[in-house]
């Protein structure tokens, strides 16, 4: 018995075989919905995306490798767990722009809550040495926004970012082997928010000038205060519902 297409080695060696053997990969309903399930922007475990989309674990990770192979997702890991994303904001761009054509009209992806968490830890708190929850990627997205950070792949600041950091009074120098911005993916946003030594130092500087403290009960958890709200409005543009 001759085997089936699903089973012979892809052929990429001429540019219409690798996007013949991209299609393929999306060419699946439920792959098709781990991408549009993916397309909020948060990683997401293999289990999470089995009840996602209502198939087997067994079954999601035969579909997982195949995205994988594809380079339409990657893996990544945090602590003990894996998680999977998109692979970059490119592919990203071209999986909803196929979810679009396709669905003329279609919601956007829906936000589905997988992480259950106390809210304080939520809203903002410290991973390590750096801002985390939603105060962390608030940070981190104005940052983008503004020039001061680019996010794609390896995390970096910008020229605008360091003069930023300058005027800020976050001193980045003296970094070491350590770099001057990583990411990290968040455990609650399942996105990846700014670390490395400016992450770092600005998350002292905050708890230094009073901007952030931690509650009574301790913990990693973080408050932000009135100064604090005025300071991360005037650095960023940041209001109390960004990371409310």
């Amino acid at each position: 018995m001759n085997p089936g297409p699903s089973s012979r080695p892809a052929d990429t060696s001429t540019p219409a075989a690798r996007l013949a053997s991209f299609a393929a990969a999306l060419a699946d309903e439920t792959r098709a919905a781990i991408c549009m399930t993916l397309l909020e922007g948060r990683a997401w475990t293999a289990g999470e995306l089995a009840r996602a989309t209502g198939v087997a674990p067994s079954t999601v990770s035969g579909h997982l490798a195949r995205l994988l192979d594809a380079h339409i997702c990657v893996t990544e890991r945090q602590g003990r767990h894996s998680y999977v994303r998109i692979a970059d904001a490119a592919t990203a761009r071209l999986v909803d722009e196929l979810a679009s054509h396709a669905v003329p009209g279609r919601d956007a992806a829906h936000a589905v809550p997988v992480v259950a968490a106390p809210d304080p830890l939520v809203r903002a708190r410290t991973c390590y040495d750096h801002f985390a929850g939603r105060l962390g990627m608030a940070v981190t997205d104005a940052m983008e926004q503004r020039g001061l950070l680019r996010t794609e792949g390896v995390f970096a600041l910008t020229p605008a970012g360091l003069d930023w950091c300058e005027g800020a009074g976050i001193d980045v120098t003296g970094a070491g082997r350590r770099p001057l911005a990583s990411s990290c993916l968040d455990w609650t946003e399942r996105r990846r928010h700014l670390g490395g030594l400016a992450g770092a130092r600005l998350c002292a500087r905050a708890l230094d000038e009073g901007w952030v403290v931690r509650p009574e009960s301790g913990g990693r958890g973080l408050l932000v205060t009135r100064a604090g709200e005025k300071a991360l409005g005037e650095l960023l543009g940041l209001t109390p519902q960004a990371w409310s």
